[in-house]
């Protein structure tokens, strides 16, 4: 026997089938898909479709590798482990575990127990009973001469109200002191305070009758006076025809500089067309 003898045993390896090869072959022209349809179109992957209704991979829960009953631990990390030691919440002396903790305002609530993590330095040693801890941080806390003892179970709630007696202490109320008797002073007779007479008020003042307003004419019947320059002349307090012939060429002169007008006073002869309106309103 030799090397390009050796074979495997009949039937162990089946070559693929090659589909639309020629009608000849038995799977050419549709290739075993079918006449039309959808399923005969290329980039269709119906799989999992099931008529309409939701596919049973969508009706079904989906619980993957999240565990049902999995804890959740609260995290102290290092760093903020030594910021308590230095601001002195601890009591060094004592084992510190889940309660210290909480009531030192280290951390908010024990949930299913503390977890020591992360990275860093300790000034102090300090025993530490708590839930778990990483490598790590167990050998920060061991190598400044501290423990790290773990306990099994959660810790027991701690309630809002000790938590605040523990922060602040109750400070005892002194004693009242003893007055001492005093010696019998003469009485004075207190004269009765005189009576403060109350300011009398000013009498309002009349106030004086205002004249009456003068009644304004149409400025607009005067050519070249439209009703945006009758308004513009009312806001210099121009709005009869009286007042219009009493425009001096001085005053015309400012008018016409102020508003804009560009000599439409004296080309149109305002006054004139005033005075020729008065004297037909009469």
């Amino acid at each position: 026997m030799r090397l390009n003898e050796l074979s495997d045993n009949p039937g162990a390896t089946k070559a693929r089938l090659r589909v639309g090869r020629g009608i000849g072959s038995g799977k050419g022209k549709t290739a075993g898909r079918g006449v039309k349809g959808q399923k005969s179109r290329s980039g269709v992957a119906i799989n999992g479709y099931e008529g309409g209704q939701m596919p049973i991979y969508m009706r079904l829960p989906k619980r993957g590798f999240n565990k049902p009953n999995q804890k959740k631990y609260a995290e102290l990390s290092i760093r903020r482990l030594e910021q308590a030691i230095e601001a002195g919440v601890l009591d060094l002396k004592k084992d510190v575990d889940a309660t210290a903790l909480v009531l030192a305002g280290i951390i908010r609530r024990p949930l299913d127990g503390v977890r020591l993590i992360g990275a860093g330095k300790i000034s102090s040693a300090v025993n530490l009973k708590i839930t778990g801890a990483t490598a790590g941080a167990t050998k920060i806390v061991e190598k400044a001469k501290g423990s790290v003892t773990i306990v099994e179970g959660k810790p027991a709630k701690v309630e809002k109200s000790s938590a605040k007696t523990a922060e602040k202490p109750v400070k005892k109320a002194a004693a009242p002191k003893k007055a001492a008797p005093k010696a019998d002073a003469p009485k004075v007779e207190k004269k009765p305070a005189a009576k403060k007479e109350a300011p009398k008020k000013a009498a309002p003042k009349k106030a004086a009758p205002k004249k009456a307003d003068a009644k304004a004419d149409d400025l607009t019947k005067i050519s070249g006076i439209g009703p945006v320059f009758a308004k513009r002349l009312a806001e210099e307090g121009i709005t009869t025809y009286l007042q219009v012939t009493k425009l001096t060429a001085k005053k015309i002169a400012e008018l016409d500089e102020k508003l804009e007008l560009k000599n439409n006073i004296t080309n149109d002869d305002w006054p004139a067309q005033a005075k020729a309106l008065m004297d037909a309103k009469k």
